[in-house]
């Protein structure tokens, strides 16, 4: 069983495009993240297949209606911060703050517990390790964050694990799926990787991680479902890049996976982990 994950945000909120889109122009957008992620919830359904929902707090703010449909098609709610910031560029009481507030969003929405978290852009870093002591202390107990990778402009920890293990501060730490390869871990199982890379390539990746005895870890965006999004033309060529390439691909590629594999939320495919803890929200 592998676990699948979906990271709630609208399009004009990712780190691609945060020198063209101010957070305070957000609210400007015509929001396309409601639409984008019923079109996840349908895929799912008709794939008999249930996911983690991350989901940013200033969207369940917006909309409680959509946290509210995630959880009644069965799905685990979790948390993927409020303003969707890079953790190293904020201060511990920064990040405390805005991870409170996104919490608080989410159980406005819904009475269920939140157990999870992950960093905008994989944001816990060397520098930003003193995140997963707050993550702790405000009772989360798991992260899934630190990715496992040298070569990336924002995110990676070169040395770190590639597997669920539990960390200094007692959180568990589930990362997303690499490839080792030699010496390096090649980042193949989600987002702008899931698109740009030939789907035969996921495939094997994800065979070869089973066959090694380990769950994959894969994740993906609403908006990697809408190729019909608004292009923002003033951001660079690489944003661009990152951010369009093959978005009409990514339904028939995540539907022909689902076929191929067993897919459940994380909290369920690490329920052996997570049930050996006694604390955490309830």
């Amino acid at each position: 069983m592998n676990a699948l994950s979906i990271d709630v945000e609208d399009y004009f909120q990712v780190h691609a495009f945060e020198k063209v889109i101010r957070r305070a122009d957000w609210d400007k957008y015509a929001p396309r993240v409601v639409q984008n992620t019923r079109r996840v919830l349908s895929i799912l359904s008709d794939c008999d297949t249930r996911a983690t929902f991350f989901i940013l707090g200033w969207i369940a703010e917006r909309f409680p209606a959509l946290v509210q449909e995630i959880v009644s098609a069965g799905h685990e709610i979790a948390t993927h911060g409020y303003a969707h910031e890079l953790i190293y560029r904020q201060t511990p009481a920064e990040f405390e703050a805005d991870l409170e507030k996104s919490l608080s969003a989410i159980q406005r929405a819904v009475s269920v517990p939140v157990w999870g978290f992950r960093a905008p852009a994989f944001s816990i870093t060397k520098q930003s390790l003193w995140a997963l002591d707050i993550l702790k202390k405000n009772g989360l107990r798991y992260d899934s964050s630190i990715f496992p990778l040298a070569a990336h402009d924002r995110y990676g920890i070169p040395d770190a694990q590639r597997f669920a293990h539990r960390t200094e501060v007692g959180l568990w730490e589930f990362p997303v799926s690499t490839l080792r390869l030699a010496r390096w871990n090649l980042p193949v199982a989600g987002g702008g990787y899931f698109r740009l890379y030939p789907a035969w390539l996921t495939r094997f990746a994800i065979r070869r991680i089973n066959a090694g005895g380990n769950p994959a870890v894969v994740y993906l965006h609403p908006w990697e479902f809408d190729p019909e999004q608004p292009r923002v033309e003033n951001a660079s060529a690489l944003s661009k890049f990152r951010h369009y390439v093959n978005l009409d691909r990514t339904e028939s590629r995540l539907r022909r996976l689902l076929k191929e594999f067993r897919f459940a939320p994380l909290r369920e495919v690490f329920a052996p982990q997570l049930n050996t803890d006694n604390g955490g929200r309830d």
